[in-house]
Formats: C-alpha cells, sequence, structure tokens
C-alpha cells in the first residue's frame, strides 16, 4: 500500500485539478489507475489538512483528525464522477466533513447510546447555538422542540443522552483530604437479598405452634440464651434446645417450598 504524506512542493489547485480529471477520465481496470490515483490522493492532501485543522481543540488528537479527514478524501476520490457536473472540491469537502463528524459521533461518546440520540445531540447544539443568536438569550426546550420540529420530551430525550459524550473518572479528588468521586458511590445494600427470605419468613413462622413461635422469637430477636428462655417458658434448657432445633428445621422446610 502506497503511503500518502504532504509533499514540501504543494500541488497547485490547477494541476489537482488536472490530475482528478485524468482520472476520472481513466477506464476501471487501466494500468496507469493506480499510480494517477496515488498522485490525485497525494494532491489533494491539503485540503484533507485544512478540513481536520477545523476540528482541533476538540479532544480529539490532531493527527487522527487528519487520518480521519485522509479517509474522507480517498473516498470522494474513488467516487468522483466528473460528468455530474460538479467539481471535485465541491464534491470532496462534504465528503471529508462528513467522515469528520461521524468520527466525533461515533467514536467520542465515552458511553454508547443509539445513534439517533447521536445526531439528536448534533441537532440540539445546532438549534441552540442559532436560537440564542435570534433571539438573544438562552432558548427553553420549548423552542428547541419547535425549531427542530420534534416533541419536548425528544429534546429533553437527547439532553440526557448528552450526558454519555463525556465521562468522569471515578478517581477524580472530592476535597482536599483525599476523597475520590469512586469513595462517594453506595455499595451493595445487604438489605435488599434479604428481601425475599423476610417476605416468606412470616407464612413460615405461622406454620409453628405457639410455644415454637415464642422460642424462635426469643432467640432471634430477643437475643436471649437458652437458659434464659427455658426460664420464661417453664421448660429445661435442654427441652429448650430440642424445640428450637424442631421449630429450626420446620422453617427451613418451610422456605426451601418457598424457593427462597
Amino acid at each position: 500500500m502506497t503511503v500518502l504524506v504532504e509533499t514540501d512542493a504543494a500541488t497547485s489547485a490547477d494541476q489537482a485539478s488536472e490530475l482528478i480529471a485524468a482520472l476520472a477520465a481513466l477506464p476501471a481496470g487501466h494500468p496507469s489507475r493506480a499510480g494517477l490515483r496515488d498522485r490525485v490522493i497525494e494532491a489533494w492532501l491539503p485540503l484533507a489538512r485544512h478540513l481536520s485543522n477545523r476540528y482541533a481543540n476538540r479532544g480529539e488528537p490532531r493527527d487522527d483528525l487528519y487520518q480521519v479527514a485522509v479517509m474522507g478524501l480517498i473516498k470522494a476520490v474513488d467516487r468522483f464522477e466528473a460528468d455530474r457536473g460538479v467539481d471535485f472540491a465541491g464534491f470532496a469537502i462534504p465528503t471529508v466533513i462528513g467522515e469528520l463528524k461521524r468520527h466525533f459521533r461515533d467514536k467520542t461518546w465515552s458511553v454508547r447510546v443509539p445513534r439517533r440520540l447521536q445526531e439528536l445531540r448534533l441537532a440540539i447544539t445546532t438549534a441552540n447555538n442559532a436560537l440564542t443568536h435570534d433571539l438573544g438569550r438562552s432558548p427553553t426546550v420549548a423552542d428547541i422542540a419547535e425549531y427542530l420540529n420534534v416533541t419536548e420530551d425528544e429534546v429533553i430525550e437527547g439532553l440526557e443522552g448528552a450526558r454519555a459524550y463525556n465521562s468522569t473518572s471515578l478517581s477524580t479528588p472530592m476535597s482536599d483530604s483525599g476523597t475520590e468521586l469512586g469513595d462517594t458511590l453506595g455499595g451493595m445494600d445487604a438489605g435488599f437479598e434479604e428481601a425475599e427470605l423476610r417476605v416468606a419468613l412470616g407464612p413460615a413462622m405461622a406454620s409453628l405452634d405457639e410455644r415454637e413461635q415464642k422460642i424462635i422469637s426469643l432467640r432471634f430477636y430477643g437475643n436471649l440464651t437458652q437458659s434464659q428462655i427455658a426460664e420464661q417458658v417453664g421448660v429445661s434448657q435442654m427441652h429448650v434446645s430440642r424445640l428450637l432445633t424442631r421449630a429450626l428445621a420446620k422453617l427451613r422446610d418451610q422456605l426451601a417450598g418457598a424457593d427462597i
């Protein structure tokens, strides 16, 4: 594959136009076509550089943008048809700009969102700039919706989706104390894991007789020892142990039947 670079002696606009005209006149498969194609692309590289510079300082490396612009230029060269009545520059410029816009739309979102929302976000940005100039103030959601001929809900959806364009590192400092953003995020709440168990426990407890319910309550809710429970119930500590074992076995069977 031929590596194309901008030469020190830039090809003149007339020469560049002559080269693309000569390429367009050659039939597909002509032995001279490949070499001439490389010369055409090289001659028009300054255009790719100029257009990529328009999108500099937007968070993407200049070299990456230039490579994207070159890809757009190559597509323009390969698709150009001279008999359509449009000069090459008029065809190449929107092709290269379209490639650059697709790069920003598809590659620079921190979180992937549907293409529809990406395009809506760009339309909202354009509308916001135009309306701010026309109205002399920041436009409302209703203003933007009317301008774009969409609903206010769609505008809000587009604004929410735009938040995915940039992300913040969890290592971002939150204060001088050394606290980071990640430290402020909540952990897993163990109570959620026990929710279904708590719901099923009520019917399971109802399956026990009154004395078994009392022993379970005193042991696990009152935090009493078996000896203390024995004093309250009026039986021996050994009998409390047997009753507790039997009650727990019943509860396990009931909870197992509930698929908990």
